[in-house]
């Protein structure tokens, strides 16, 4: 099952897809864009999970776009078009498109443990990935503990686990029907801390999904808390991840792959800001003055910046991503620099495009009925999305930068801290 894919040479503004999966992939999003919009204020304003809008993209298959073909799904490989779909859905709603990145991750995540895990993980991976091909299974990644506690599985005395936790920031919880946990845990007694990573049914006695998102973005992005009551756990339903004090960075290509195109939602979002700030002056005057167009011509450029280094960090993402043939741990390292870089510069342009987009527009748009409120809400979000959140990301880069040797690894580092906190 070992792949090697080649893909064309990105388009540097990362305006088209670059395979036929893509292809079909973003004309399915396209197709739905209309009923994304138009539920989407209200949404927002009432914090409501668009389950409507799920239930068709199950219809549609967008809910498997990203499982293998030889498992029911699109096939859809490329960060590149996952990257430019998530932006095209987050152009009419950032919170659908943020929701449906966390099943777009899954099935990247688990395609790879399904090629390359041993014999344990490659049957749940493709127990998942059949599933999630189907629109029956979404799978929700919980990673970050509630700050009252370690989410810790334990043996059962027999063959199993019990897992006991809980964990915060869960988007796509009100509809998930299984939870990818990262928890910490014991081989044996007095043995060193592990990471690991059970997989959780909904259905699971002692598991409830906590309906406490009042957010002040992403507020129809259903990111829920979720807690773990001793809750029972199948012994190969767990994937291992590693001892706690264990430094290696292979792992970080794991996690770009992850969580890389996501940068595509908040593209999308200063992309719709744009263009209805762009509108809107159309319709106000054909020649504003020259303060606006200062604002405008700043506001492309920032656009253009932001989406060549997107661009250009996913070109790198996806060609290393299928290259296993070298130091892997060097490799992961320079899938995170480049993630981390794009990521950096999104963060910092992508509000201020959104900000001087407010500006333009004047008074009206500091009202919620105004879009711009919205997007201006949303967009900030991104600084807080991990890996790295902006203080972690600069860390990571300076310390690349000078050549000084630390834990790259946000879950083990974020794990520990929690460890020691408690």
């Amino acid at each position: 099952m070992v792949k090697q894919t080649v893909y064309p040479t990105p388009l540097a503004n990362l305006s088209e897809p670059v395979t036929p999966e893509g292809r079909e992939f973003i004309d399915l999003i396209t197709a739905r864009l209309s009923e994304v919009q138009a539920s989407a204020a209200e949404n927002d304003r009432a914090g409501i999970f668009p389950v409507e809008v799920f239930n068709s993209f199950r219809k549609d298959g967008v809910l498997g776009a990203t499982v293998p073909r030889e498992l029911g799904g699109l096939g859809v490989d490329s960060l590149h078009d996952v990257t430019l779909a998530l932006a095209t859905l987050a152009a009419a709603d950032a919170s659908t498109a943020l929701a449906l990145h966390v099943q777009l991750s899954r099935g990247l995540t688990l395609d790879f443990e399904w090629r390359h895990g041993d014999s344990q993980a490659r049957r749940l991976a493709e127990r998942l990935l059949r599933g999630m091909a189907t629109g029956q299974t979404l799978v929700c990644g919980a990673v970050k503990d509630h700050h009252s506690t370690v989410t810790r599985l334990v043996r059962d005395g027999s063959d199993g686990w019990r897992l006991q936790g809980r964990k915060t920031l869960v988007s796509m919880a009100p509809i998930a029907t299984d939870f990818v946990v990262y928890a910490q845990c014991q081989l044996e007694e007095n043995g060193p801390i592990m990471l690991a990573a059970p997989v959780v049914s909904r259905e699971a006695p002692g598991l409830t999904v906590l309906d406490n998102w009042d957010g002040l973005g992403m507020r129809a992005s259903g990111t829920l808390d979720v807690v773990f009551d001793d809750c029972p756990i199948p012994a190969g339903d767990v994937l291992m991840r590693g001892a706690l004090d264990a430094v290696d960075d292979t792992a970080l290509a794991g996690q770009t792959v992850s969580s890389i195109a996501m940068l595509g939602i908040y593209l999308g979002v200063a992309q719709a800001a744009r263009d209805f700030t762009i509108e809107l002056c159309r319709k106000r005057a054909p020649n504003p003055s020259a303060g606006v167009q200062t604002l405008l011509a700043e506001i492309d450029t920032r656009l253009f910046a932001l989406r060549a280094a997107t661009a250009m960090a996913l070109a790198e993402a996806d060609r290393l991503s299928a290259d296993l043939s070298g130091d892997l741990a060097e490799r992961g390292r320079r899938m995170m620099r480049s993630f981390q870089y794009a990521k950096l510069t999104v963060n910092q342009l992508g509000p201020a495009v959104v900000n001087d987009c407010l500006t333009v527009v004047g008074g009206s748009s500091y009202v919620n009925a105004n879009p711009l409120s919205r997007l201006y809400r949303d967009i900030r979000a991104g600084w807080f999305m991990q890996p790295y959140t902006y203080p972690d990301g600069v860390d990571f880069l300076s310390a690349q930068a000078l050549g000084i040797d630390r834990d790259n690894d946000y879950m083990k580092v974020r794990a520990a801290q929690s460890t020691i906190h408690n």
